[in-house]
């Protein structure tokens, strides 16, 4: 629920900014998947693995998993990096006929440190998800 409020929240902010230009779906797939990541320097953890898409439901014991291996995730970046600090888009590509796309996130470490990962997404029901 909290990721669909996110995102709809990410849509409409988009919607003003805009007025009368046209939506870019790369940008709004693109911040979607910025605010995931966002969630894991913020310790969001369980909102992390919530942006997944899921196309069933899942044990909670396996979801318990899912958001450990990301604290796991953020303990190994504190370690190496000096945790991670920020994150950026660098660009994003939606291919909106099949629902798809790739987010090109730029990770910023607290070591000074910089890593561009990408990110794949699915768009599920209107809502950027990663996959």
């Amino acid at each position: 629920m909290k990721k669909k409020i996110v995102l709809s929240a990410v849509a409409l902010l988009m919607l003003a900014a805009c007025e009368k230009k046209q939506i870019n779906p790369n940008e709004v797939m693109g911040n979607a998947a910025k605010i995931y990541y966002g969630y894991l320097i913020e310790g969001k953890y369980d909102a992390y693995v919530d942006g997944f898409y899921q196309p069933d439901s899942i044990p909670g014991s396996y979801r318990e998993q899912l958001i450990t291996n990301a604290k796991m995730f953020a303990g190994v970046m504190k370690e190496q990096h000096k945790g991670l600090k920020s994150i950026s888009l660098a660009s994003a590509k939606a291919d909106t006929a099949h629902h798809t796309g790739h987010a090109f996130l730029i990770m910023h470490f607290g070591d000074g440190t910089k890593e561009e990962v990408v990110v794949p997404m699915i768009e599920h029901q209107g809502n950027w998800m990663l996959r």
